[in-house]
């Protein structure tokens, strides 16, 4: 099946005509089938009804059906920044996967021949190091690694039951919906800072093991965030379900005997992928920011497990003396966010059937 691309949709070379073994084609008109195809030979007639795809096909135009995914990525590709962005994230989590390999010291490794030194190339501190000689970048690149490691689990996490619950609340509705979405609002209305504050004091200090498991520091504190980020993303996806689930494809998947598990994760679920990228994106770079701002506060990561905002508590201290130590690390930060945040913006504006039209 074919389906008519709109012109602000297009390439450039899809507005262009096509060339053809025995001619010319007009792409404009050859797509649409309401107007002539003219060949470089002879004018062509077009058959009523349509019969101009029927007649591209016969004079050898090969006339190829995109899904609504490729549509998609020719938007996403065109989003300069979200392309950029991406290339960048991939070279930053590349660098944190490998930080061992990477990294020219060990994070704990001292250079006492070095201490408290700006950036420099001498002994490849271009970080600089911290007050105990410890290289600098090398503590960034295996910072990164770590918080990456958070947001990416928060992410995942988060979305997973905001999903879970707001599909639930939006598909069936009534005292579902009301009982799932005032719990949501109960959620929404606890005072986030506080509760962040207080839950990782008292459960995301140290490490702890729990049956054969062992609960790192990270792992509970990205436990804890995840436990408070989903309520956003439940809104939106119970908002979605409630729209869909009136639809003429959904209820005849019911008429035909469909189950509720089938027509909820086979026909309305993946017409909500657009809602869960995006969201997801932004929950990466929020928890990146929140992590590192515990961190700061020091009721996040704390050492051993190195992370960036306890890198710039570290360095704070000092004020401008030793200003790398706050500096590269905030940069990291920012960088990563915006990174995350540009990509979520060309994810966007590529799975949203209304946007006709890339910004950036």
């Amino acid at each position: 099946m074919t389906e008519h691309v709109p012109a602000a949709d297009r390439l450039p070379e899809e507005r262009e005509e096509l060339g053809l073994d025995t001619g010319v084609v007009s792409s404009a008109q050859g797509r649409s089938g309401g107007g002539p195809i003219a060949t470089g030979q002879e004018p062509a007639t077009v058959l009523p009804g349509g019969g101009g795809l029927e007649l591209a096909y016969e004079t050898g135009v090969d006339v190829k059906a995109r899904s609504q995914w490729a549509y998609a990525r020719m938007r996403f590709f065109r989003h300069r920044l979200a392309v950029a962005s991406v290339l960048i994230l991939v070279l930053v989590s590349l660098v944190a996967i490998f930080a061992n390999r990477v990294a020219p010291y060990g994070y704990d490794e001292l250079d006492l021949n070095n201490i408290a030194e700006g950036p420099t190339l001498k002994g490849h501190h271009l970080f600089g190091t911290d007050l105990l000689g410890r290289d600098y970048l090398s503590r960034v690149i295996f910072g990164i690694r770590t918080s990456l490691w958070v947001a990416v689990f928060v992410a995942v996490l988060s979305t997973a039951i905001g999903t879970a619950l707001g599909a639930v609340a939006g598909y069936y509705g009534g005292y579902v919906d009301n009982l799932l979405m005032r719990f949501t609002d109960l959620i929404l209305t606890l005072p986030g800072l506080a509760v962040l504050l207080v839950a990782a004091r008292y459960l995301g200090q140290g490490d702890s093991k729990v049956w054969f498991f062992t609960l790192t520091q990270p792992l509970k504190v990205a436990v804890i965030l995840a436990l408070l980020f989903w309520t956003g993303l439940a809104r939106i996806i119970r908002g979605v379900f409630l729209s869909l689930r009136e639809k003429e494809y959904v209820e005849a998947a019911r008429a035909a005997g469909a189950s509720d598990k089938r027509i909820i994760f086979r026909h309305i679920l993946p017409n909500c992928v657009g809602p869960i990228a995006v969201t997801m994106t932004l929950v990466v770079a929020l928890a990146i920011l929140t992590e590192a701002a515990l961190s700061f506060l020091g009721f996040g990561i704390q050492p051993p497990h190195p992370a960036l905002g306890s890198l710039i508590a570290d360095g704070e201290s000092n004020g401008f003396d030793t200003w790398w130590l706050v500096t590269f690390p905030g940069l990291v930060i920012v960088l990563v966010a915006l990174c995350v945040n540009f990509i979520g913006d060309g994810l966007r504006d590529a799975l949203d059937p209304t946007q006709r039209r890339v910004r950036a």
